[in-house]
């Protein structure tokens, strides 16, 4: 049997000079192939996850490890961990003047794969997958989201998501801010990465969920004051939609 993708043991994170802990004692497991769900109100510390999972120098593990491909990268960098196969799809993408959205995915697709990019192939592989995200072509040679909407931002995401194929796809409320049509499109990105690796995990934060309509989803995590006090299947979603996270709360 094959190892997991992903594992987070006994994880405990703090953050400031004062050591607050965020996260403490929080274990998940995420196999290839899967895709994870994370849940619960602001402040539950599910972005704080996320970050600490690509190893945000902003806060720091005093406890447990993260151990991705068999490997510990608990104190690796960001760098070496998408260098390793993961991806942060971020809540609020950054401007970044002087680097072209295609410029800035030829460089990370170079480092990824440690080989160089035929320029060609991907400019029309890009074209490709910016077609099937309605982006406007010209966007290529944009600097990265630089005077982009609030919804080609996360269009830009989808398309660095399609683009790089990374093993671990972690996706932090990729779906806020976006109109029905532009969910239903960057649903559509998401099964095509899916589609195109079959063996890549995601791990999704969401309120709306309705981004994960068109997706499969093998298991619900619900998150309380950095603790994930509740795991289950796709239901689990359709039940806090109903009846909302009051239960849940008592537990952390």
């Amino acid at each position: 049997m094959s190892s997991p993708l992903l594992e987070v043991k006994d994880l405990q994170v703090v953050v400031g000079e004062e050591n607050k802990v965020l996260l403490d004692g929080l274990n998940l497991t995420v196999n290839a192939g899967e895709t994870h769900v994370l849940m619960g109100h602001n402040g539950a510390g599910k972005s704080t996850l996320m970050s600490a999972l690509m190893g945000d120098p902003r806060y720091t593990v005093t406890r447990g490890q993260i151990i991705f491909r068999g490997q510990d990268i608990t104190h690796e960098t960001a760098d070496v961990r998408a260098r390793a196969g993961m991806f942060l799809s971020f809540q609020t993408p950054e401007e970044i003047p002087g680097i072209t959205l295609e410029s800035f995915l030829r460089t990370a697709a170079g480092a990824v794969t440690g080989k160089p990019v035929k320029v060609m192939k991907f400019r029309r592989e890009m074209a490709a997958q910016m077609e099937a995200l309605n982006m406007d072509p010209s966007y290529a040679d944009r600097y990265l989201n630089v005077g982009f909407s609030g919804g080609e931002k996360k269009k830009s995401e989808i398309l660095q998501l399609m683009m790089l194929k990374p093993d671990l796809a972690i996706l932090d409320e990729t779906d806020s801010g976006l109109d029905v049509d532009a969910v239903r499109l960057a649903s559509e990105g998401i099964r095509e990465y899916q589609k195109e690796n079959p063996d890549g995990a995601l791990l999704i934060i969401t309120h709306s969920t309705r981004i994960l309509d068109a997706l499969h989803v093998d298991a619900t995590h619900i998150m309380v004051n950095g603790h994930i006090v509740a795991s289950g299947d796709a239901s689990l979603v359709d039940k806090i939609n109903r009846e909302g996270y009051e239960e849940y709360e008592k537990l952390a």
